[in-house]
């Protein structure tokens, strides 16, 4: 039974990542993590985010 509450528990968790990504890929957001997402090279042509790694 535990088992199955844990195996539930980190299928939540997974789902809810992938919507987020999801969410954030229909944005237009390339760079998810990145602090400069909306304003990224790879989205704008800009050198902010490419300048920082």
């Amino acid at each position: 039974m535990a088992d199955l509450i844990i195996l539930a528990i980190l299928a939540l968790i997974l789902g809810i990542a992938i919507g987020y990504i999801i969410k954030e890929k229909k944005k237009g957001v390339k760079c998810i993590g990145c602090p400069f997402a909306e304003s990224c090279a790879k989205r704008n042509h800009s050198s902010k985010c490419s300048s920082n790694k």
